[in-house]
């Protein structure tokens, strides 16, 4: 789109910046008030909130099944529903490989802004769940992203990302004509949204625990202090154990869920590779 279109680009930079790389304990200490949607505050916005923008292209990560506190923050700020408020728009995220939470929240916040949600694009990592799980953390804790032993690269491919740009041209021909109710399907037919059906069972099963254990380190006090570091460590441990120990069983159960439900998943797939979002 770059020379076809005036673009106005806005960085979400937190007051107080999170580290890259991450040590292990502050990456998981990050998770508690990602889930519990209670985000660190970022700079004032530099572009005019007022100003009238003919598309917003928000681009974010998942942390946690949820949207990244950045991301957050701006969504739940005055600012940023000012800026939403009555426009149309496309949401961009790169992640893992689990992104469906996330984007129902924003999918919410949108909602909430009086913004009209025209299309979605997801990148994510397609290796199988456990190397994606090592390579990121990796790449989090360590700053390395490169290929090493039998491992991959981390994050989305190389060559995901520069094939990307096919997304551009439907986006700047309903741009141009200012008409956005056929784009995501446009976006669809380029495989904007691919979701395995596996993985919305193991997401689905991750909620739930990752909002227990959001509440039970936050009741001991906030990000940083030292008096939850032991239940943050304790919820690293776990975590980390379980998903190599219980990940057999996990594609057991979610082989049955496929087998036997197998019709309400699809249903799931086609919702959540849509833009729609369900009352309730």
């Amino acid at each position: 789109m770059k020379g076809k279109a005036e673009i106005v680009f806005e960085e979400l930079v937190p007051v107080q910046p999170f580290p890259f790389p991450w040590s292990k304990q502050e990456f998981f200490d990050a998770m508690p008030e990602t889930v519990l949607a209670r985000p660190r505050h970022i700079m004032p916005l530099k572009v005019d909130t007022n100003a009238e923008f003919d598309l917003v292209l928000l681009a974010y990560q998942p942390w946690f099944l949820s949207p990244s506190q950045p991301v957050a923050a701006f969504l739940q700020s005055e600012e940023g529903r000012r800026l939403l408020k009555g426009k149309p728009v496309v949401t961009l995220l790169g992640c893992r490989n689990m992104w469906i939470n996330a984007q129902e929240k924003v999918k919410r916040y949108l909602q909430q802004a009086g913004a009209n949600l025209v299309g979605h694009i997801a990148l994510a990592d397609k290796n199988p769940n456990l190397v994606s799980l090592i390579t990121i953390l990796r790449w989090a804790t360590k700053g390395k992203k490169d290929a090493f032993f039998i491992f991959p690269p981390a994050g989305v491919q190389e060559k995901e990302i520069t094939g990307s740009v096919k997304f551009g041209e439907p986006i700047r021909e309903a741009l141009e004509r200012k008409e956005y109710d056929t784009l995501h399907t446009q976006l669809l037919a380029l495989d904007s949204v691919e979701i395995n059906p596996g993985l919305i069972v193991l997401e689905m099963r991750g909620v739930k625990p990752f909002r227990f254990w959001a509440n039970y380190i936050a009741k001991k006090g906030g990000p940083g202090e030292s008096v939850r570091q032991g239940r943050v460590s304790m919820y690293r441990m776990i975590l980390l154990l379980a998903i190599p120990v219980l990940t057999p069983f996990t594609l057991v159960a979610s082989w049955l869920k496929l087998l036997l439900g197998r019709k309400q998943l699809n249903r799931d797939v086609t919702y959540y590779k849509g833009i729609q979002l369900r009352e309730g």
